[in-house]
């Protein structure tokens, strides 16, 4: 139940369980600037979302090749829509080797200022928060929105 005040966390294991670590809290404040996060909460989602895919490839490597089979097509079809996978054709151990900058580089944010829309990062969010960034006509206020590919050239400045 809870409260609003206090909804549940989606980061369950993205969080660092080594809070002090010296290299990890650079490279997550590099992240962060690089990809005009507004908190490292945004980053820990990211990692989350992440894991919960390359769970799901490890679990399929550790079947038998005929039980895999039937998964791993649309599996990887279903990672090639949303742009984590250049091709379905892919091994799974390429899957296993993708790091957090692939979750990153999908998002609306990032999109919208590799596209030449904003003139730096933090712009692009500006845009976004605002409501002046639309996705398939369609306005969107949420920066981390994972874009599919298939959206990926409807994404235009409100008028």
């Amino acid at each position: 139940m809870g409260g609003l005040k206090k909804p549940k966390k989606k980061y369950l294991a993205g969080k660092p369980k080594k809070i002090w670590n010296k290299q990890l809290l650079l490279e997550e404040l590099q992240l962060v600037g690089e990809y005009g996060l507004r908190n490292k909460k945004e980053l820990w989602l990211a990692r989350a979302h992440l894991k919960r895919i390359t769970r799901r490839a490890r679990s399929l490597l550790s079947m038998t090749a005929e039980e895999r089979a039937p998964l791993e097509m649309p599996f990887k079809e279903r990672l090639h829509k949303m742009g984590f996978i250049e091709d379905p054709n892919v091994p799974l151990d390429r899957i296993l080797s993708l790091d957090v900058r692939a979750v990153l580089e999908r998002r609306l944010q990032t999109m919208v200022y590799r596209m030449g829309l904003a003139k730096s990062i933090h712009h692009a969010r500006q845009l976004i928060v605002h409501g002046h960034v639309l996705v398939a006509g369609r306005r969107m206020t949420s920066p981390g929105f994972l874009v599919p590919r298939e959206l990926e050239d409807k994404i235009s400045l409100a008028q």
